[in-house]
């Protein structure tokens, strides 16, 4: 997560008319020459080569199967981070002109950071027409900014509540489809002395600000059209009803407080500490990576749907999620762009992915896929969760809006809620208070606040 005073600098030299298209590096990264430094084996060094910075783990085989069924284009792959290092990396070159890959892997809520500082490559003219009928709205509107395109999908995190099954039976509970059952089922396992229902977690507040979304509530409004305007709505009745909620709910000691992705967290997971996990399609793949599901805790977990507050009218909700970015510093933005669109979309490639639990596609061959709906899941215990839960609830997903200070308003959530765990403010002071930061953060870049 970007310190205030970066995201602060980068932003102000962008409404102040300072940063300008990057032009091509000479590293590697705007392939002005053929790259060296490739963690892949190019296949056919006579066609042109594209540089691609990602992380995934099985990102080798996606290159190679790529570079293998193409004669006009190959893919140069540096693995650069995961997450925050690639980010910092990139950061640099987008300030320096120089050092950024061709095309770049990015998680949707930081595409408009980068976006605003002219650092992307828009997509709607560069092949986005031949793929737009591959993915739902919900996953294109995540990675516009605008009428923009900036990002060629990959995975998505379609929320699901994961619970204990061995809990739910001790205490009789069945899972819960509406966010009261949710507190009336927690309520009864701790007054039978069991453990906490669930999590509030200080340190996700993107898992949090999906809770918001969720219950109707439209936090950012942007459109770089309306030059230096944002819409902020923070502390409407959407959201100060979900964060009363949940300080409720740590108020009565029915959820912990606990940071999650931490060893303690996990170690309480795999302890039976919490009822439920609220959490992605992605969680299996990231809590077997980290020890769950084995030994004593082994085939005791099951997913749901998650909680609705009005079951008449569920809403879906996404937590997370990939795209390959073009970037200005591309010196054939048009080839880089194909390789974004096609890198992660061969049949090979994506039945990979899901098969191994490393990601949730969204590319809808995979959704409409029998193989992929009716697949048992072992971590569930077999249970066909994507037919029950991740693929209805990736079908229904309308998408979010990002903004170009959503690294800040992280930061700032993360204090606020931080605030309503250790009791010093109520989820409606919280939203206030959250609202006036932000709002004035806005301000001292230049934006004006609608």
């Amino acid at each position: 997560m970007k310190t205030k005073q970066v995201l602060a600098a980068s932003l102000a030299l962008l409404l102040t008319g300072a940063i300008a298209a990057c032009g091509g590096s000479d590293d590697g990264g705007g392939n002005a020459e053929k790259p060296t430094n490739c963690t892949n084996t190019i296949s056919k060094p006579d066609a042109p080569v594209v540089t691609l910075w990602a992380w995934y783990p099985n990102t080798q085989l996606v290159v190679d199967n790529f570079n293998k069924a193409h004669d006009d284009v190959q893919v140069c792959w540096t693995n650069a981070g995961a997450g925050g290092d690639e980010y910092d990396k990139f950061q640099t070159a987008i300030s320096a002109g120089k050092g950024a890959p061709d095309v770049v892997m990015l998680e949707a809520d930081r595409i408009a950071t980068f976006q605003v500082q002219k650092a992307l490559v828009d997509l709607t003219d560069k092949g986005y027409q031949d793929v737009k009928a591959n993915f739902s709205d919900g996953a294109w509107k995540d990675l516009s900014v605008g009428s923009g395109v900036y990002g060629a999908p990959i995975d998505g995190g379609p929320m699901g509540m994961i619970y204990r099954k061995d809990i739910f039976d001790k205490y009789k509970i069945t899972p819960p489809t509406t966010w009261a059952e949710y507190e009336s089922a927690a309520q009864k396992v701790k007054d039978a002395g069991g453990p906490l229902f669930g999590d509030f977690p200080a340190n996700q507040p993107a898992y949090v600000t999906a809770l918001l979304y969720q219950n109707g509530a439209q936090p950012f409004t942007y459109d770089p059209a309306n030059k230096g305007e944002i819409g902020i709505k923070l502390n409407d009745d959407a959201s100060k009803k979900v964060l009363e909620y949940w300080a409720g709910l740590v108020k009565k000691g029915l959820v912990g407080k606990q940071d999650q992705f931490t060893p303690e967290y996990i170690s309480g997971v795999i302890g039976g500490k919490y009822a439920t996990y609220l959490s992605a399609a992605w969680a299996p793949g990231y809590l077997q990576g980290a020890g769950v599901g084995k030994g004593a805790d082994a085939k005791v977990w099951a997913t749901a749907p998650l909680p609705q507050w009005d079951p008449a009218n569920p809403v879906s909700v996404n937590w997370g999620g990939s795209a390959f970015s073009v970037t200005t510093q591309a010196k054939n933005p048009a080839l880089a762009a194909k390789v974004a669109f096609g890198v992660y979309a061969d049949d090979a490639s994506l039945k990979d992915g899901w098969e191994n639990q490393i990601i949730f596609p969204l590319n809808l061959k995979v959704l409409k896929d029998p193989a992929f709906i009716d697949a048992k899941v072992a971590f569930f215990d077999g249970q066909q969760a994507n037919k029950e839960v991740y693929v209805p609830a990736a079908n229904a997903y309308k998408g979010m809006t990002y903004t170009p200070i959503g690294q800040y308003f992280y930061t700032a959530f993360t204090k606020q809620i931080a605030a309503i765990n250790d009791g010093s403010k109520t989820g409606s002071a919280a939203a206030d208070a959250l609202q006036e930061d932000v709002v004035k953060y806005a301000k001292e870049q230049g934006l004006t606040v609608k």
